[in-house]
């Protein structure tokens, strides 16, 4: 039974509330906890179709155990297979679980051979907890260990013991093993993205270089450590040959581009900090102080980091995260006996990086250039600049411009849930803004309304951010100018009508955050809102009076095949309306757009994707080459000739 105590009705002095005694106090078992209250274990619980949702950390979860015992020196690959209805295997070739512990070990909060530090002395999961998520959010979960030639298999349900195996020889060798599929209750229609899942595996392996890693059969390992990951993740080239460093428990890589803004990927014992954390903050501290050291200019340290890219790796003991899904490190110190985060950082960068620029001049010479230039455009924009803030702060932005929500993603405090769930509609016009204002979640889902089209931004100057008007309250309102540790919300959702001028408008506002911002779409925080192209429902339904608390059958579609299955659900009764715009979908109708069933698709940046070629075609000056594109590339349907 679970040591925590919790309420399970209404607070005392609540309405409807008649009593409150011994009776309304009680103790919930482990698995059911973790059941009732997923989002404290997982975060958000999601279908698959973003990279943080649930199902993913789950997987997270069971491999962080093998990384684990790789990093203690056991096991040099990791084979990973998930089948096409979402069945999950993690098998490693670490010691393996001790068979005498394989009940409590995945079963019993708090039990873990990783309070013992002698045994991971620097690992990620050190509370007890990970695997047991695991174990009570799915339906099935298998786990079977085998050590010096002997093995044991135990099966649960949500959490409940359904079967254990007794010890029996074996000519497997030793590791673990783990089967699990996540709950459908608790997941609801998830599938997993094979993408996704790759560059979760791939940063295992760069960040563990020598380890193998084979998914549906194909291998995943990485020689170079972060510098394989920078150039993975790049989508231009550097300006200069990426900087890799290493030494003990610290490892970071270090280069420019062409591109405006900051780029950064940290991690703590192969844990990936979405959100930074202390030894993030001492990085950016520490290279922009030892790079302006090493020039011995008074350069701002904006300048310096402008277009940086870089990722840096440590590794502490005793890691401490603000939350359970290990997001952002918290920890000060990098061990009991250790020196602070900050100067751990510091000091390697100190030495490290200086002697790397005394030794490569050409690379010093380089980095020199591309700060001098980001420098003088700074300063040829800074009474621009002061205007547009002085403009930004006089406009309505908290009235018809925004309509902002309570909980921010930047709040130090407070929900931490309500945080990840913060997000803002960037809707065209009033119209599509009323109906999303009047039904939103005013906690966590925020409304800017923008007026007409957009500028094409592609190939201008940051200038534009401050002349633009709509450019630069939209930064404004995102808190974006100084990077993104300001950023106000998780998720920034372009909402636009779907037809030609809702695309239209939803290239040219990717264009603009591929161009200014490109890491806010690298850290997956832009989104487009996939809304409903039709509704269909039963026209003989509509002719009678519907009946009090009786809830209307009603199909809402979002492409072609959907339309079709609906119409054949009503048959010749279907009554099919075709919506133009997001200005004509009630209020009512759009609360089951923007809620809990919210249908999102993430904008991901990828080297492949060849963006910088992409932009130039689509949003370039090449007007006649793009119209005799769309000719040659027209779809007609029905054989209709175009003259």
């Amino acid at each position: 039974m679970s040591d925590e105590i919790i309420e399970e009705t209404d607070m005392p002095g609540m309405p409807g509330d008649s009593s409150y005694d011994e009776s309304n106090i009680r103790t919930l078992d482990w698995n059911v906890h973790i059941r009732r209250r997923p989002g404290m274990y997982i975060g958000r619980l999601g279908d698959g179709s973003g990279s943080d949702d649930g199902i993913y950390v789950l997987l997270k979860e069971v491999i962080d155990n093998s990384i684990d015992e790789y990093a203690m020196g056991f096991g040099k690959q990791i084979v990973v297979d998930i089948t096409p209805e979402g069945r999950v295997t993690v098998r490693d070739y670490g010691r393996g679980i001790p068979l005498g512990s394989l009940v409590v070990a995945s079963s019993m909060m708090n039990t873990s051979g990783k309070f013992d530090d002698k045994a991971f002395k620097k690992s990620v999961g050190l509370n007890g907890v990970g695997i047991k998520a695991v174990n009570a959010l799915s339906t099935e979960f298998e786990i079977t260990a085998s050590r010096d030639g002997m093995t044991k298999t135990v099966r649960f349900s949500r959490g409940e013991l359904v079967a254990e195996g007794s010890v029996e020889p074996t000519d497997e060798p030793s590791g673990t093993t783990v089967t699990f599929f996540p709950d459908p209750e608790i997941f609801v229609n998830f599938a997993y993205r094979d993408d996704f899942v790759i560059s979760l595996l791939k940063k295992y392996t760069f960040l563990n270089t020598g380890l193998v890693i084979v998914f549906q059969g194909k291998r995943y390992s990485s020689r170079q450590g972060l510098l394989d990951l920078l150039n993975e993740n790049m989508d231009k080239d550097p300006l200069y040959p990426i900087i890799h460093l290493k030494g003990d428990d610290i490892e970071v890589a270090i280069t420019h581009a062409k591109q405006y803004g900051e780029e950064f990927y940290s991690f703590v014992n192969g844990q990936y900090t979405t959100q930074g954390g202390t030894h993030l903050a001492a990085f950016k501290e520490s290279v922009s102080r030892t790079i302006k050291e090493y020039f011995d200019k008074n350069f701002e340290y904006s300048d310096i980091r402008n277009g940086m890219v870089a990722a840096i790796a440590i590794k502490v003991q005793e890691p401490v995260f603000e939350s359970q899904t290990k997001t952002k490190l918290g920890s000060r110190d990098v061990g009991p006996e250790g020196p602070t985060v900050a100067r751990f950082v510091g000091d390697f960068l100190k030495h490290e990086l200086d002697n790397y620029l005394h030794r490569n001049l050409e690379v010093a010479d380089v980095m020199r250039e591309k700060i001098l230039q980001s420098e003088k455009e700074r300063k040829a924009m800074s009474g621009i600049t002061k205007l547009a803030r002085e403009k930004a702060k006089k406009v309505s932005l908290h009235n018809r411009k925004l309509l902002d929500c309570i909980v921010h993603f930047n709040d130090v405090k407070g929900d931490e849930e309500a945080r990840e769930a913060s997000s803002i509609f960037i809707t065209e016009g009033d119209s599509a803004a009323g109906s999303i204002t009047k039904i939103r979640n005013v906690k966590t889902q925020a409304v800017f309304s923008l007026r007409g089209k957009p500028k094409n931004s592609y190939a201008l100057t940051k200038e534009i951010l401050y002349r633009n008007d709509e450019f630069n309250l939209l930064q404004a309102a995102l808190n974006l100018e100084d990077g993104l540790d300001g950023l106000r919300y998780n998720k920034v959702i372009i909402a636009t009508d779907a037809d030609v001028d809702g695309m239209h408008i939803r290239l040219l506002l990717l264009t603009f955050f591929l161009q200014f911002f490109p890491d806010l779409i690298k850290q997956g925080h832009v989104y487009v809102l996939q809304t409903p192209l039709f509704r269909v429902r039963s026209r003989k339904a509509q002719s009678k009076k519907k009946k009090k608390g009786e809830k209307e059958d009603v199909r809402y579609c979002y492409n072609e095949q959907e339309r079709v299955v609906a119409l054949a659900h009503f048959g010749d009764d279907a009554e099919i309306t075709r919506f133009k715009g997001l200005g004509e979908i009630s209020p009512d109708e759009f609360a089951g757009f923007i809620g809990p069933d919210i249908r999102l698709d993430r904008v991901s940046l990828r080297k492949e994707d060849h963006v910088a070629s992409l932009l130039e075609f689509y949003m370039g000056k090449n007007t006649m080459e793009r119209q005799n594109f769309i000719i040659d590339n027209l779809v007609v349907e029905d054989d209709t000739e175009i003259s």
